[in-house]
């Protein structure tokens, strides 16, 4: 099975429709697939779902798609970089299910786990538990929360071989192997690809049975964020 496609919007051809849960991997601007995105965006798909640690920054990463309005609703964990995104959403533009980092992280594990929920002492007493089932365990009380399984996931890896085993690079590695887990169909993004046996197998970091599609993109544009706290 060829798992290795020319280009990105090849890998998302006949993948992609309005109205579905994609999964987003990355940190801030750190290991997100951008070439896959910027696919996304142009092969014009609307009412999406995006499941995301953060919304990328104005017109870069996910931006895009909150600029073009194909995104109906955000599942993200932290949204303090993009303005068109605080915009929107508190305009009631844009539906927002707010998430906690760590809750994000697990309910996306799960849910590449094949487990469909499970119970957190995360969020209890606050907004995030209204409308969910709490329960208590040895005299705590916990939130239950529903894992995600994505419609399709899109990830950025480092290496790959061509079956599709992953090596992601540092911070990198935060959301983007349990991202690649949760996809029904997920498409990776790669800077250096590779064949097969050229991996050692104790260095890979997401096996090649969660990938579906390769896309081979060795010069990504690698953005950095800097927060500029007084002039020079």
């Amino acid at each position: 099975m060829n798992k290795v496609y020319p280009d990105a919007p090849s890998a998302l051809a006949g993948v992609v429709q309005d109205g579905q849960t994609i999964a987003v991997g990355g940190f801030g601007l750190c290991g997100i697939p951008e070439a896959l995105i910027l696919a996304l965006r142009d092969s014009g798909v609307k009412g999406l779902t995006a499941i995301s640690n953060n919304a990328g920054v104005d017109g870069f990463g996910l931006g895009q798609l909150l600029e073009t309005r194909q995104i109906r609703k955000m599942i993200a964990s932290y949204v303090g970089e993009n303005k068109e995104f605080a915009r929107q959403y508190l305009a009631g533009e844009l539906e927002l299910e707010f998430t906690p980092q760590g809750t994000l992280a697990e309910k996306l594990r799960a849910g590449g786990a094949g487990i469909p929920a499970f119970f957190t002492k995360t969020g209890v007493g606050t907004i995030v538990a209204d409308g969910k089932e709490i329960r208590e365990f040895d005299g705590e009380q916990y939130v239950m929360e529903r894992s995600l399984v994505a419609d399709v996931a899109l990830v950025k890896a480092w290496k790959a071989d061509k079956a599709g085993n992953l090596v992601f690079r540092k911070t990198a590695r935060n959301f983007n192997p349990n991202v690649a887990a949760s996809g029904k169909v997920t498409i990776v993004e790669v800077e250096e690809l590779l064949e097969v046996g050229e991996i050692d197998p104790d260095a890979v970091h997401t096996p090649g049975i969660f990938v579906h599609r390769i896309v081979h993109n060795p010069n990504p544009e690698k953005r950095i964020e800097q927060r500029t706290v007084r002039s020079a």
